[in-house]
């Protein structure tokens, strides 16, 4: 998916304030919420419910709000917290069991299914390509030589050129990858160096997860991580095609399913401790920041495995970030608020580009949803 998980045009922060703005003052049609209290382990950082607050009524604030804010599109957003309780909005016909495309909130996944299997001793985050690819095409004597599996899950491996391969369903996914790398043989970046948002990495790095794993395909390892977790039952990698999915974007899954891979993840089910502090470390924090999509919104963030740490600010001012997310280019915004320790997911399908539509939806509700985080009442 060459630079289409995001807009790439400008879109300054005056302008989302205005946005959100917007989004608050029209009434446009109704939707549905519901509460699902259940049990949970409490991580280390938590939130403290106050007693002197009621819930139910905050929750009934939020379906008013939800109810009220203009949209181009019907969405459904969830929430869980500490407690378990999850807060659950339906807007029009969508519901949290609704199938949508998941653009680049597939590239989280993505991600945390690589690095357990390097948990699982299949993979390190130092091999390189030419470790796991017996026909990897790239010189010894090119820069590129040196990128490696943590360079990749961080998008900072250098493959910064992506043929159309990557979105012609078509096409074999081994032969695409091959394809990737021939086109940016020549390219003098140093891996680690720079950073860039592209498709191109994924692929690479999904290649080396199905020849260190001894499977087919990668349908073998996500049925494989389905499987051991229980998770996304329903989803498929399938865009542009099963047989050439694009790991950074080719995703079907609904609401529920990824808000419950979201809770696994912030219990630390999916992962184990040291796999946690790999997956959650800033990895472009020396990296030049070469093309970020964030820059839709007129702000500077950083890059994860397969995620964002975000900053609302013009420069990156937020270390460490406290805020992560997988946002989607038809407006879809998966996060973890490891501060206020809380997962959540707007799940929608707007126009390709839409992604500023659906982090302004986000923002305008984040404080009613906060003071919802602090009641216990």
């Amino acid at each position: 998916m060459s630079r289409v998980p995001f807009v790439r045009e400008p879109f300054k922060s005056h302008q989302l304030t205005a946005l959100v703005s917007l989004l608050l003052c029209t009434a446009c049609g109704g939707g549905s919420a519901t509460s699902n209290p259940t049990t949970a382990s409490t991580p280390t950082t938590s939130t403290s419910p106050s007693n002197s607050c009621s819930v139910t009524q905050l929750e009934s604030e939020m379906n008013s709000q939800f109810a009220q804010l203009v949209t181009d599109t019907d969405f459904s957003f969830g929430v869980e917290r500490d407690d378990g309780r999850r807060y659950v909005y339906q807007r029009g016909s969508s519901r949290m069991q609704t199938v949508y495309e998941s653009a680049s909130t597939s590239k989280l996944v993505s991600a945390v299914i690589i690095l357990r299997l390097v948990e699982q001793g299949y993979l390190k985050l130092d091999d390189k390509p030419q470790d796991r690819i017996a026909t990897w095409p790239i010189a010894p004597t090119s820069p590129l030589a040196t990128m490696n599996l943590a360079n990749l899950l961080s998008f900072t491996s250098g493959l910064t050129d992506e043929p159309l391969c990557v979105n012609a369903g078509l096409m074999n996914f081994e032969s695409c990858v091959h394809t990737i790398a021939n086109v940016n043989a020549s390219n003098q970046i140093v891996p680690g160096s720079e950073f860039y948002y592209s498709s191109t990495h994924l692929q690479v790095a999904g290649l080396m997860a199905v020849k260190a794993r001894g499977v087919a395909s990668w349908q073998d390892i996500f049925n494989e991580f389905k499987q051991q977790t229980g998770l996304f039952k329903t989803a498929i990698y399938d865009l542009p095609s099963s047989s050439n999915p694009r790991l950074a974007g080719g995703m079907h899954w609904t609401g529920e399913e990824y808000l419950d891979f979201l809770s696994a993840l912030k219990k630390g089910r999916l992962l184990n401790a040291a796999s946690m502090t790999q997956l959650l470390a800033d990895r472009t924090a020396t990296a030049k920041l070469v093309y970020s999509p964030a820059a839709a919104l007129g702000e500077v963030w950083h890059y994860g495995f397969g995620y964002w740490h975000e900053c609302q600010s013009t420069s990156f001012n937020c270390a460490p970030a406290t805020r992560i997310s997988s946002p989607g280019a038809y407006g879809a915004y998966p996060f973890w608020d490891r501060s206020k320790s809380y997962v959540g997911i707007l799940a929608r399908q707007g126009d390709l580009g839409s992604f500023t539509k659906g982090a302004a939806l986000e923002r305008a509700m984040r404080p009613k949803v906060e003071a919802w985080l602090a009641c216990a009442g």
